[in-house]
């Protein structure tokens, strides 16, 4: 049903996103709620453990995920500068927040599968900002 939304609302005439690839933006949709899953996940479970600088990571990419993910779906809102740059700022998080669980990841599943995400969620973002930048010069 999100796809069908999606798609209708990037077809109208006055949506900033023109031209961009429905699928792609499902797929990078898809890959912040898994990594955002992820590491919240991780995130209780490092803290149960005693893990703090794991759980504090987990948590800050957890609630940027989140926050990408609200602003992708405001559509009328899009500013092309301002989405680049918290797109951006969500790889920056996604990677770090995967190096520090790769550091547990030998002992700890929940570390081994938020880095995974992480790491997936990188390469669907960049993929996304590589479209975009085709698509929609920055004013």
């Amino acid at each position: 049903m999100t796809m069908d939304m999606m798609k209708g609302a990037m077809s109208s005439s006055d949506m900033p996103m023109q031209g961009m690839d429905p699928m792609m933006m499902q797929e990078c949709l898809e890959a912040l709620s898994a990594c955002m899953q992820a590491c919240v996940m991780c995130a209780d479970a490092d803290a149960a453990e005693g893990m703090g600088r794991c759980a504090s990571m987990c948590s800050n990419c957890a609630d940027m995920c989140d926050s990408m993910m609200k602003m992708m779906l405001r559509m009328h809102g899009w500013d092309m500068g301002v989405m680049m740059s918290m797109m951006q700022s969500t790889t920056m998080m996604a990677r770090a927040c995967s190096a520090e669980c790769m550091m547990h990841a030998d002992m700890s599943e929940h570390c081994r599968m938020c880095a995974m995400a992480c790491d997936q969620l990188v390469m669907t973002m960049e993929k996304m900002m590589g479209m975009m930048s085709e698509a929609m010069p920055m004013a």
